[in-house]
């Protein structure tokens, strides 16, 4: 941990050489008196750094997980464990880019002091937060000397998130509720029978099967299959425009957050085959999503729910895209029939026409997160 100029120790130095060779030039003593005074300060700063005053410090950053918008506050707790008094200190924390420098007061030996501040985590995304910087001047502000604390922290800034109704059309249509083999086992809707294992409840044995075929059978039960909420974020950069794709980003978040509400099972997929299965592993994607060139866009589709897509399940398909083209909205009427429902949600701009709406589709287009929040809510709940 070396000492360095500071802004003002750097004139300082500068004074101190120029002043001493222009007065040995001219011969003019004044001057390099005044040379050797800023030499001397300079001195004198680097004396008063030599005794590095003994400091722990503990950073606490909270939340670590906010919404677009929201607030996260870094607290440092910084205490004195040495013998003398420590000096007022500089913290610097490095975030996003940002540069935030928290002011420490002077501490007795023994003492600890705890100051907040805000962190600048407006923006959606990902954040290293670095070791915190802990350093402290001379009086005079000549030399500074620092050091790292501490380890990295990461916080997570989600898409801002809307409020989505849920449709709830479709579904099973027994009473039980369709089942499949891979169901979770445990629940009471029937699926087949199957021959008895020790550990299963004999409660379940299924006696004219075992009488017919001399193996000991039991009924096979299951949780039945319920509505799922598939949401596919178009992650091309074609369809989008300035900041459309930010906005589409809001979209497939409050949907991910709408289903979770709801109680329904999440699965959130992007065309360049990225996949999440929980509103909050969601989120957390969909803090650092970014549109890529390369990115097939909607032409993929078919591949990418090619394997939740059967005739004895219930998907209600979401897709959050830009302006549709001609192939995307035949392909989403193609496979309309496959789903419980599509929806689709287009951001577009605002200065242009809105799209045609594909037969079948349940579409809004607008060219904001809260326009389409308010046209999704009013057509689904009117």
């Amino acid at each position: 941990m070396s000492a360095v100029l500071t802004r003002s120790g750097a004139w300082t130095a500068a004074a101190a050489v120029g002043l001493v060779a222009l007065g040995t030039w001219t011969d003019y003593p004044e001057l390099v008196t005044l040379g050797l005074a800023a030499a001397g300060a300079l001195l004198v700063a680097a004396a008063w750094l030599v005794a590095t005053p003994r400091l722990t410090v503990v950073r606490e950053v909270r939340p670590r997980r906010v919404f677009e918008g929201g607030a996260a506050q870094g607290t440092l707790t910084v205490t004195n464990v040495g013998r003398r008094g420590s000096p007022p200190l500089l913290v610097s924390e490095t975030i996003g880019g940002h540069r935030t420098t928290v002011a420490v007061p002077a501490l007795t030996a023994g003492h600890s002091c705890t100051v907040s501040y805000p962190l600048p985590v407006a923006r959606r995304g990902r954040y290293v937060i670095p070791p915190v910087a802990l350093g402290h001047s001379d009086p005079l502000r000549l030399l500074h000397r620092g050091r790292a604390c501490g380890g990295e922290l990461v916080v997570h800034v989600y898409p801002r998130v809307h409020l989505l109704a849920t449709i709830t059309a479709g579904g099973p249509q027994d009473t039980d509720g369709q089942t499949t083999g891979n169901a979770p086992l445990g629940g009471a809707a029937f699926h087949s029978l199957r021959e008895y294992t020790p550990g299963d409840d004999w409660r379940r044995i299924h006696w004219g099967a075992t009488a017919r075929t001399g193996t000991v059978m039991t009924r096979h039960v299951v949780v039945p299959d319920e509505p799922r909420q598939l949401v596919v974020l178009d992650t091309s950069s074609a369809p989008y425009h300035g900041s459309l794709f930010e906005d589409a980003v809001r979209v497939a978040a409050s949907f991910c957050v709408a289903a979770e509400r709801s109680g329904l099972p999440l699965q959130l997929r992007t065309t360049g085959a990225a996949e999440r299965e929980s509103s909050g592993t969601a989120l957390e994607f969909l803090s650092t999503v970014e549109p890529d060139s390369a990115d097939r866009g909607l032409a993929a589709l078919s591949g990418l729910v090619r394997d939740v897509v059967s005739d004895t399940q219930g998907v209600a398909l979401v897709i959050v895209t830009g302006r549709l083209d001609a192939d995307a909205a035949q392909l989403l009427m193609l496979l309309r029939h496959r789903f419980l429902s599509v929806s689709l949600a287009q951001l577009v701009s605002p200065d242009s026409a809105l799209p045609p709406r594909p037969r079948g589709v349940l579409a809004v287009a607008a060219p904001s997160s809260e326009r389409f929040a308010a046209g999704w809510n009013r057509l689904v709940l009117r």
